[in-house]
């Protein structure tokens, strides 16, 4: 089999040759383990699409998430000034918009001045009308994109011929120069887009003081997903994921999650599966106890899954109750079991994640969250040397 096909067998639960493997790496090992600068990786498309292909060949993993949308090929037109200071790059753009790029991290944008980038009020906004809330900082979601070049307003309403061709520009390079390797590529949760357009402080709030406003927000942010799912559907990913990743336990109730998360989510699992490709949801830290509400969504698959003390999900309990509904990606402590831990206790995690995974097929082998920075690239190689060793169906 190749990764395509081994991916796609556990992803229906049908028998791979052995456990697939495939890891979401942070930006920062990209950053730490690319030639290419961190500018490049972040905001050129073709960049990017390499860099992805460059690790996932030299992880001999089975999958690539394209978690990062297309980018203009003339973005740097938009620059005033690019420098590095310390270790640092520093992006001046001519709308005065600044990005300052850490060696191991993110991107941080900000407003002249180093002022944060500006949120939208909850009280005042009128979400129909895009341009009290087309802000600086906000366009599909945090600074993956900001209002750096110009965007037909009518995308924030949920029209798919308002994105420009460049959107699915990275995830198609990816799939060329991966042909036989799995690819998915990402959407935002509706929720994760009202707590990004508000602040997660504001947002929250919002919650409370204003529910209705936040569902209908909800609504119109729902559209805005749904266009992307179409946009990229039209490229035939493997999988769609749904980056969900605030909404555990840790950070809203389980009630909350039912009235504001899953049922807009659900929308979004539905249109990727009527588009052919297969569904599944990112959601960090704590959803042990809320797996039985995913489970009444339409998603296919479920990632992360941190288990204790990260979070709250031992994959063999979560096995035992919804192994025929969901195929499982991750459950590998990124922190405790994968940066931090010896040689002998990262093995003794694999080999214990691919005992109690690989039964009946629907598991592929992942840490739970992001690959940290600066774990060692020699540990991650080791995944699929013992996938192959130890998870042979």
């Amino acid at each position: 089999m190749n990764s395509k096909e081994r991916m796609a067998a556990a992803m229906n639960h049908e028998t791979p040759d052995r456990v697939p493997v495939m890891c979401q790496l942070a930006l920062g090992h990209y950053f730490l383990n690319c030639a290419e600068s961190a500018s490049q990786i972040w905001f050129d498309g073709e960049t990017f699409a390499k860099v992805l292909v460059e690790l996932q060949r030299a992880y001999a993993f089975d999958g690539i998430l394209v978690n990062l949308p297309g980018r203009p090929p003339n973005w740097t037109d938009y620059l005033k000034s690019h420098e590095k200071i310390d270790d640092k790059e520093h992006l001046c753009w001519n709308s005065g918009l600044e990005t300052i790029f850490p060696p191991d991290d993110n991107a941080q944008s900000y407003q002249p001045g180093r002022a944060p980038l500006e949120r939208a009020n909850y009280r005042a906004v009128d979400i129909e009308d895009p341009a009290t809330y087309r802000l600086s900082g906000y366009l599909w979601n945090t600074s993956h994109a900001p209002g750096l070049w110009g965007i037909d307003p009518r995308a924030d309403l949920g029209d798919p011929a308002a994105y420009p061709a460049w959107f699915t520009s990275t995830l198609k390079a990816t799939q060329r120069l991966a042909p036989e390797t799995s690819v998915h590529a990402e959407v935002f949760s509706p929720f994760t887009h009202l707590m990004e357009l508000f602040g997660y402080e504001q947002g929250l709030l919002a919650l409370i003081d204003e529910p209705g406003r936040c569902h209908k927000a909800l609504a119109v942010l729902t559209r805005t997903v749904l266009a992307q799912v179409e946009l990229y559907a039209a490229c035939r990913p493997d999988a769609i994921l749904v980056s969900s990743a605030f909404a555990g336990a840790g950070f809203i109730s389980r009630q909350m999650y039912e009235e504001f998360v899953a049922p807009y989510e659900d929308e979004v699992f539905q249109a990727i599966n009527r588009c052919g490709s297969k569904s599944y949801v990112h959601t960090c830290g704590a959803i042990g106890d809320r797996l039985d509400l995913m489970s009444q969504t339409a998603v296919d698959g479920i990632d992360t899954l941190d288990p204790p003390p990260l979070g709250t999900v031992r994959l063999r309990e979560a096995k035992a109750q919804y192994d025929e509904r969901f195929f499982f990606k991750g459950n590998l402590d990124a922190v405790n079991e994968m940066l931090h831990a010896d040689d002998p206790t990262f093995e003794r995690a694999v080999e214990e994640r691919i005992r109690i995974g690989m039964p009946g097929s629907g598991y592929i082998l992942s840490s739970a969250c992001s690959v940290a920075p600066h774990v060692k690239p020699d540990r991650l190689k080791k995944l699929a040397e013992l996938a192959a060793r130890l998870g042979k169906y």
